[in-house]
């Protein structure tokens, strides 16, 4: 995997509208049972695109993501002319990346050659389970067998395709996980997410499992189904190259390592986050999550940002330490003390070194090891401290 590069820039474009809730989500989606003027909404995206261009000039862009929701639900057309208002607004990158969140239903499937003529190069696609019983308890719409079609579709329409899988799932034992990921490695190619189950407060899941309707495997049984995610994948080729995504050497999401490597990002559309870097601060951009008080923020005044805060560099040098750790690659900790005017505690890594959380190699690079990723958040806590 390359270094961080000074330059990348993304533009992550959120579109906000799903067939139908799943239990377990807590994103930014919602359902709406009245056609959607897709047209209104480009008309908007392209104005919050040319609004943000006015306050981050001069940027190539390098990746661009459109999720969601369910972007797969936009006609060809409509995610056309969003990547034609960035390609008017910032120059974009030869080999840019552009990424399209898609359900794997025969429905979406066939617009997958109307993505590809519009621009889309790489879609990432929400299976969650490749067996049946699962999906329908996960609330998904589509079938095991549908899904493998749409994956079949997606490896003739594009060159670049990954897939989610959700585990640590009701009753799922690591064998049958094994299995799962046998089968899902065989489809996948390059590139897979793969993510335990987690409870969020608000959702169903959420009331379920506090009624005792919902049992999630025990933290025991969750550390085996994690073990085995990282033996076969390592095994069959995909190693992790951050907490949660695995990849064939080369075939990283290169929008998503723009996140990690706390590089430069617009945020468009409905509940949007973007990092903007303007006259030497970091701002942290956030849009109004409703749909149609987004639209009428940005036809009214060009942008739905309702949050604009200003990073001091301890925040900024602390986001970086949260998301670079979850790389396989690590942190320079040269650039954290450039961010934070301080370094990292030494005794802190020492100590942390003396237990196997972390692993520091010659040039300095500090890495978190196999055994201190299942305790992230504790190694982060204590090196930010």
């Amino acid at each position: 995997m390359s270094r961080a590069n000074k330059d990348a820039f993304g533009v992550y474009v959120h579109w906000p509208f799903c067939l139908s809730k799943c239990p377990y989500c807590d994103f930014n989606s919602h359902v709406r049972h009245a056609a959607i003027d897709e047209a209104r909404f480009a008309s908007a995206f392209a104005r919050e695109i040319a609004t943000t261009a006015e306050r981050a000039p001069g940027r190539e862009v390098t990746s661009i993501f459109l999720g969601g929701g369910t972007p797969s639900l936009m006609q060809p057309s409509t995610v056309g002319a969003v990547l034609d208002a960035i390609g008017r607004h910032w120059s974009v990158a030869k080999d840019v990346e552009v990424t399209l969140e898609a359900n794997p239903t025969s429905v979406e499937a066939t617009r997958f050659a109307g993505y590809r003529a519009a621009g889309v190069n790489r879609v990432s696609l929400g299976v969650q389970a490749l067996d049946d019983a699962s999906l329908k308890a996960l609330g998904r719409m589509h079938s095991a067998r549908e899904a493998l079609d749409a994956v079949a579709i997606a490896r003739r329409s594009f060159d670049r395709y990954s897939f989610d899988l959700i585990y640590a799932r009701p009753d799922q034992t690591p064998d049958m996980w094994a299995d799962e990921l046998r089968l899902a490695i065989g489809e996948a190619a390059e590139h897979l997410s793969l993510y335990q189950l987690t409870i969020e407060e608000g959702t169903p899941f959420f009331g379920l499992h506090q009624a005792g309707k919902l049992k999630t495997p025990d933290e025991s049984i969750a550390r085996a189904l994690y073990d085995v995610t990282q033996e076969t994948c390592d095994k069959l080729g995909l190693p992790a190259y951050e907490i949660s995504n695995h990849a064939r050497r080369g075939a990283e999401c290169r929008h998503n390592l723009v996140y990690w490597r706390g590089e430069e990002y617009a945020g468009i559309g409905p509940g949007a986050h973007g990092r903007l870097d303007i006259d030497g601060v970091r701002h942290a951009t956030a849009t109004e999550k409703r749909p149609e008080a987004w639209l009428m923020r940005v036809e009214s005044s060009g942008h739905g940002v309702v949050t604009d805060d200003l990073l001091n560099s301890e925040e900024r040098a602390d986001e970086f330490l949260l998301m670079g750790l979850r790389l396989a690659e690590g942190i320079d900790p040269e650039r954290y003390k450039t961010l934070s005017g301080r370094p990292l505690d030494p005794r802190r890594i020492a100590l942390l070194r003396e237990e196997g959380a972390i692993t520091v190699d010659a040039t300095g690079r500090l890495r978190v090891t196999s055994s201190g990723f299942p305790v992230l958040d504790a190694v982060v806590a204590d090196l930010a401290a």
